[in-house]
């Protein structure tokens, strides 16, 4: 069967949803759980952004070894020797180069005239090739442009060097048939088309990616681009999870496999949730807490009688946890570590003990530890920051129905002084919220605030996503706790510590949507 390459942009176009900003070692994370899951190519970033861009990318690209690492540039020299510094040692040097072809953009954004654009993008490609092996070109606003126009400079750029052709829906403003007709045109009319792989690469504004992903490989492209949980900038990206289990299920109809070990996709659905501070909406396709929940009596019956009566996937399918004990409060080191191993996290010894005392307090107070509990146990160890900053020491709130609820928090801050504080609110968690205001040395407000359980039953962890805003930026941070107050201070202190190193690593361009 023909095969579909998966490139995933979570750690660069998914980086642009608002509120979410990585650091260096989170993308390492969730770079190491993509080459696991199996994706062909991961585009790690922009370089020209930031030197914290630039180093993220190159520990990326040194880090993994069975996924192309790739990075974006624009079309002019400076990007491309920049994404060339953080790949060149790579195993496979790969550039991600666009410019954008839609007349509305030529005109009022780029001020340059067709003539002008297959001129840059012919050159950007050669100067490109010079360094990179393989060169990746992107029409930006691919859909909105005129497909003779199109058609031309696509011709130019396979001329130059570039060995894969991308048709985004930069805007996602297309149909799935509108879609599949400008690959099939393109199939067409170019000549030398056969020297390149077609991409696809759609935004979802109007709820259109994943069919209009879907629909381009019917009609020829090779490549999909897409991120995990669907996240990116406005309504998101393709998702990777929705379009790879599709293509699995109705492999009767689309008739192509890809190289993804599905049952990595629910593990790696978490991390980059929790890692992001994006909870995954409970309806949400493949990955959503209920996607395998039958509510209706009918529903019910025919699934007890004949699972698939009402279940076209299998939760093992895609990896989701059977939530059966796996370790308890008994279980020793060796089979912490080995647990540890099949989750797909290979800790240094020093982590090992951290994490297995951690491990031990929580068996000691859960009846049950489930896979979902220590994977959460894990990824909450994962978005502790790099360098020392605030970290939340004690908590205690007041509470009762005639009182007036009251917190006192103590947190170490980055020079290592205990500081402690309390505060009043209407609520609990607007004293912790309120408290956390008088300490953290920064005008906060909380943008969003939302929880869920991690699992099942009266001790089950509780999961805390909020977003702050400070001086017009949106931050995520998230928390893991088994009581709900305490996982609301981790997170609003989780997003503080975020964007206390985003501040120190301001970016100097804009970022970049294709």
């Amino acid at each position: 069967m023909r095969k579909i390459e998966i490139f995933d942009t979570t750690l660069r176009d998914g980086e642009q949803t608002a509120g979410v900003n990585l650091n260096t070692a989170e993308k390492i994370e969730i770079a190491k759980r993509l080459e696991r899951l199996g994706v062909d190519v991961m585009e790690a970033g922009f370089p020209a952004a930031s030197k914290g861009d630039l180093d993220a990318v190159k520990k990326v690209a040194s880090i993994v070894k069975n996924s192309t690492v790739t990075a974006l540039a624009r079309s002019n020299r400076s990007d491309i020797d920049y994404a060339w510094e953080a790949l060149k040692d790579s195993s496979e040097p790969r550039l991600h180069v666009f410019i954008a072809t839609s007349p509305i953009h030529m005109t009022y954004k780029l001020k340059k005239t067709p003539d002008q654009v297959v001129e840059a993008a012919v050159g950007a490609v050669k100067y490109a090739k010079e360094k990179f092996p393989v060169v990746q070109w992107s029409a930006e606003d691919a859909c909105r442009s005129d497909l003779v126009f199109l058609s031309r400079i696509v011709e130019k750029v396979i001329d130059a060097g570039a060995t894969v052709i991308n048709i985004p829906d930069t805007v996602g403003f297309t149909n799935p048939e509108e879609y599949g007709k400008i690959f099939r045109y393109l199939l067409n009319t170019v000549p030398n088309i056969e020297k390149a792989i077609l991409s696809a690469h759609c935004h979802d504004d109007l709820g259109m990616a994943v069919a209009n992903s879907l629909s381009a490989i019917e009609n020829g492209a090779n490549q999909i681009e897409c991120t995990i949980n669907g996240i990116g900038e406005r309504a998101g990206n393709a998702s990777l999870e929705e379009i790879a289990v599709a293509l699995a299920i109705r492999e009767d109809f689309y008739k192509v496999k890809t190289n993804l070990t599905l049952n990595e996709i629910s593990r790696t659905s978490q991390l980059v949730s929790r890692l992001t501070g994006i909870a995954v909406p409970p309806n949400k396709a493949v990955v959503g807490k209920n996607a395998f929940a039958h509510e209706s009596g009918i529903h019910q019956d025919g699934v007890l009688k004949e699972k698939s009566t009402y279940e076209i996937i299998t939760p093992e399918l895609v990896g989701v946890p059977s939530n059966q004990l796996v370790l308890g409060k008994h279980s020793g080191r060796h089979a912490f570590k080995d647990y540890l191993h099949k989750l797909g996290f290979h800790p240094e010894e020093s982590k090992v003990n951290v994490l297995f005392e951690d491990f031990k307090q929580l068996a000691d107070r859960k009846k049950e530890m489930t896979e979902e509990d220590i994977f959460a146990l894990l990824i909450d160890h994962k978005i502790q920051p790099e360098v020392p900053l605030y970290q939340l020491k004690d908590i205690q709130v007041n509470y009762g129905t005639n009182q007036i609820p009251t917190a006192t928090l103590r947190l170490l801050t980055p020079d290592g002084t205990l500081i402690q504080d309390a505060a009043t609110g209407s609520g609990s968690v607007e004293a912790i919220y309120n408290t956390l205001g008088k300490m953290l040395p920064s005008s906060l407000k909380l943008n969003d605030y939302r929880i869920q359980s991690v699992g099942a039953g009266r001790d089950a962890l509780a999961q805390v996503f909020v977003q702050i805003v400070c001086d017009g930026h949106e931050i995520n941070g998230s928390g893991t706790a088994q009581d709900v107050l305490e996982a609301s201070a981790k997170a609003y202190v989780h997003a503080f510590n975020k964007l206390q190193m985003h501040s120190s690593d301001k970016k100097s361009y804009e970022r970049m949507s294709i």
